[in-house]
Parts: structure tokens; sequence; C-alpha cells
């Protein structure tokens, strides 16, 4: 940082999350029309009970997380099943985004784009390509 260069207050949940929103609008119509009834959250960190249960002790270890039943598993007895969720943490992504080289709108979009891949069961170059198209 310059001598008497200032930096404004880092994004709010709710940037981040308009910047998650619009990722998904960008999103190819095919994979949108399966994402109306998932809720995106964005949190400030993983809770502990997550962070357990995934093994990490980091907190800024985990950017993102969904939690649910991809599609392709979905059946018509999951009528009581919780909604599928994409968490988003923000402290972990601001924390990535001031080390990496890439704008936070980026950052966010990839991290967006694999917890959707991740709804939809596929391979990391899947979501390789449909990050592409979101870009």
């Amino acid at each position: 940082m310059e001598r008497g260069q200032t930096w404004g207050p880092a994004p709010d949940a709710e940037t981040i999350e308009a910047l998650a929103r619009a990722a998904m609008a960008r999103l190819p119509d095919a994979f949108r029309a399966y994402l109306d009834d998932v809720v995106l959250r964005v949190e400030e960190f993983a809770d502990d009970e997550t962070l357990d249960a995934l093994g990490i002790d980091d907190p800024f270890g985990l950017s993102g997380l969904y939690r649910g039943r991809p599609v392709g598993e979905k059946s018509i007895a999951d009528t009581a099943a919780l909604p599928d969720m994409i968490h988003l943490y923000r402290r972990p992504l601001l924390d990535e985004w001031a080390e990496g080289g890439e704008t936070l709108e980026a950052l966010v979009t990839h991290v967006l784009v694999h917890e959707v891949g991740h709804h939809f069961g596929l391979s990391d170059a899947d979501m390789h390509a449909l990050e592409e198209a979101a870009g």
C-alpha cells in the first residue's frame, strides 16, 4: 500500500451474496433451472461442527460448502429433507482474495460454481467448463 493510501471497509455479506447471485444468473439456463430451490447463505465462517466433520482445523480453510443431495440422487420420497444449501464463508473468501491476484467477483464465482457443481454431482473437469461459462 502506498503512503497515504487507505482501504475502504471490507465487503459485507450482502456484497458477497450479490456477487454470487450475479454469478448464478450467468450460468447456462440448463443449470439455473435446477437452482431455484437452493438456498444461498453467506456466513462469516463455517461452524465448529462443520469444520470438525470435514477434518478442517483452520476456519479460514473453508470458503464454501454445498449441503444437500445431488440432483441425480433426488427422489420423490425426499419430501421431509432439508433444502439444498450453498454456504459461502465471507472471512475465508476475503482472506483468499487479499492473498491472490484475482478479483473478488472472480473468486466468488469460482467458489460458487464449485458448490453448484456438487449440487449436480459434476467432476472437476465439468466444473471448470461450467466456471468458464459463468465467467
